[in-house]
């Protein structure tokens, strides 16, 4: 009778940790997904672009149950400024020890750790992962919505992160006073429009 009992557990075991792992993974198409970026300042905006180098999103069912990507810092472009000399000088600051430093941390890295169904204002999921940017790790909560349909899954979010929280002191209020209008904003926005395929 024990034998039958731990037979049975074990069987129980092996087959829910089949089921939790039993997913299908689609690899992000980077050519087609695109993410944008958006800093602030007290008097204007800076925005543009920047790439997806590798990523893939895990399906359960007809759900999001996981996945990744990672971000080529290198490949980060301005897209408000039209003075080639001007838009050079700032895609050299963002990319230098003052912001990013990209030298030494060419990627950052998105690795999804929760995906809940909830319906709201244009998303269907809140998503929760962890966001990895000069070598520091902080979890981050934001709304997506998710399409999953045969071959294909699309997925589009806007991500607002805390630059101070990842050593991005350059022009912070969190860490320098008296900025002015000289300040930088610390939240910077990344829409991320992921499309995936088997």
């Amino acid at each position: 009778m024990k034998k039958i009992i731990v037979t049975l557990a074990l069987s129980a075991i092996l087959m829910a940790t089949f089921a939790f792992t039993n997913f299908v993974t689609f690899s992000v198409n980077v050519e087609e997904s695109n993410i944008t970026w958006v800093g602030k300042k007290i008097t204007y905006d800076h925005t543009g672009t920047i790439k997806i180098s590798s990523g893939s999103l895990d399906i359960t069912g007809d759900k999001l149950a996981g996945g990744s990507f990672t971000i080529d810092m290198n490949s980060m472009i301005n897209l408000d400024l039209e003075d080639a000399e001007k838009n050079g000088q700032l895609l050299g600051h963002l990319k230098s020890a003052d912001f990013f430093n990209v030298s030494e941390f060419p990627t950052a890295k998105m690795v999804i750790t929760s995906a809940k169904m909830k319906k709201a204002e244009g998303s269907n999921y809140e998503v929760t992962g962890d966001l990895t940017i000069k070598g520091i790790t902080k979890p981050v909560t934001f709304p997506a919505m998710v399409n999953i349909d045969k071959d294909i899954v699309t997925a589009n979010a806007t991500i607002v992160f805390d630059r101070s929280e990842y050593d991005v002191r350059y022009g912070s209020g969190s860490f320098f006073d008296d900025l002015g209008d000289k300040v930088i904003y610390d939240d910077i926005e990344l829409g991320v429009e992921l499309i995936a395929n088997k």
